[in-house]
């Protein structure tokens, strides 16, 4: 067989939500393919460099199609190497898995007469997976990857690059979402194509061991903005919409496993941000305790320095950062100081808040690059009406409270960009980005 060589042809600048990039064309003796690789950061010579092998998909990458989850793994492989901060994500032209997009769609339509995506192939004359990876282990060579972390499902395509020489140091797992017209695509590729996928017992299932581990990776806050924090804005309220029974009331909505997963994402953040009306009626420590992981900068919205001095949060292992306005107190200012407080005066909106804006570039400034925020009701409606929200997760409780509403009227009606929803324990989460 002839030798695979490749030539990378040219490369350039790619700025993008997650970061800015190098894209490099190459064409290689095997194809007349144009494949690309999209390379963030330093990755020649260095050992596990993060990479993603995907292959094209127009009507999943370019169209959104809920049929297959290939537009959601692109989105999320560029979310986790911008993480990363450094990593490859080839874009290798075997539409259809190598089946082209003509076949591809006839696939499609023998799927809607009942047939799985393994038949429909055969059925076609093709096989159930027509891809080879010699391209892509030649384009990693050339970009001088020791060895990898491979973002994948599939163990076949970790097989296939060790077979072509490369070291595969671990592999990476792309949790899918699951919606009704993927679903049975997905488990056909579980049990008849070995990918290894956590499905649950049904499409909005998540059990308690360890899916809400999945849950958590898939909430893993994105790259941040150049002028402020990824905002995750995170709260749970009961069936109809309610926060709490009244305001100023305490009330426990969650079940455990959502508290567990609540745990989860304040680990993932370097920051967690609640109002003051939230501490005076809850008193919370905002710490991480029913999982393993480091506790995230507390941030108090505080435009008048009414947090008492015998807060939990004053007790925490992290400075809290208290937000206020010119108008508030020099006394009270000095005394949180005095209990290990970080007290940051800000402009103030036009309701005399703190503006969200110049807080968000204050704490983006300190580097702090991903902020939870928890609530009260006036802070997830300040956020939402400002547009400052990137990720969106509702827990639900199966209760009726008839209470204070989580969101107050809003200008705009904000909607959610595809979103997903898993069942945990008696609660159902709801998230996604928004648009």
């Amino acid at each position: 067989m002839e030798q695979i060589a490749v030539e990378q042809m040219t490369c350039a600048r790619i700025p993008t939500d997650q970061g800015e990039w190098q894209l490099c064309l190459y064409r290689s003796n095997r194809d007349d393919k144009e494949h690309l690789a999209l390379v963030l950061g330093a990755v020649a010579g260095r050992e596990e460099v993060l990479v993603r092998l995907h292959s094209e998909c127009f009507t999943g990458d370019v169209l959104g199609s809920l049929r297959c989850d290939c537009g959601e793994q692109l989105s999320r492989a560029m979310e986790r190497v911008a993480g990363a901060g450094a990593g490859i994500i080839l874009y290798l032209r075997q539409e259809g898995r190598g089946i082209g997009l003509l076949d591809k769609l006839r696939a499609y339509n023998l799927q809607d007469q009942g047939y799985d995506t393994v038949e429909a192939n055969l059925m076609l004359g093709h096989q159930a997976d027509e891809r080879e990876y010699s391209v892509a282990a030649a384009i990693l060579r050339h970009l001088d990857v020791r060895s990898l972390a491979l973002l994948t499902n599939n163990p076949s395509k970790v097989e296939s690059l060790e077979s072509l020489g490369l070291r595969v140091a671990r592999r990476v797992s792309m949790p899918p979402t699951v919606n009704r017209e993927n679903a049975d695509y997905l488990a056909t590729k579980v049990a008849r194509m070995r990918h290894l996928l956590d499905l649950g017992p049904g499409d909005t299932a998540l059990g308690d061991n360890g899916a809400s581990v999945d849950l958590a990776v898939a909430l893993t806050p994105g790259a941040a903005p150049t002028d402020r924090p990824f905002v995750s804005l995170t709260y749970a309220q009961s069936l109809d919409g309610s926060l709490t029974v009244r305001r100023g009331e305490p009330l426990a909505l969650s079940g455990p496993e959502s508290l567990r997963l609540t745990h989860q994402l304040r680990a993932a953040h370097d920051a967690i941000l609640v109002g003051i009306g939230t501490v005076l009626a809850d008193d919370p420590r905002l710490t991480v305790r029913q999982v393993e992981g480091a506790d995230p900068r507390p941030v108090v919205l505080d435009s008048h320095l009414r947090l008492p001095p015998t807060a939990a949060l004053l007790r925490g292992r992290r400075r809290p950062i208290v937000a206020t306005t010119p108008a508030a107190a020099l006394p009270a200012e000095a005394e949180l100081v005095a209990r290990g407080a970080e007290v940051v005066r800000l402009p103030a909106g036009p309701a005399g808040r703190v503006d969200l804006v110049a807080l968000l570039r204050w704490l983006r400034s300190r580097g702090l690059l991903s902020l939870m925020v928890e609530g009260g009701a006036e802070v997830i409606t300040a956020f939402l009406e400002a547009r400052l929200v990137d990720r969106l997760a509702v827990t639900i409780a199966p209760v009726l409270v008839g209470g204070l509403s989580a969101v107050g009227a809003l200008p705009a009606r904000p909607r959610l960009r595809a979103p997903r929803q898993r069942q945990l324990g008696q609660d159902v989460v709801i998230w996604g980005d928004l648009a």
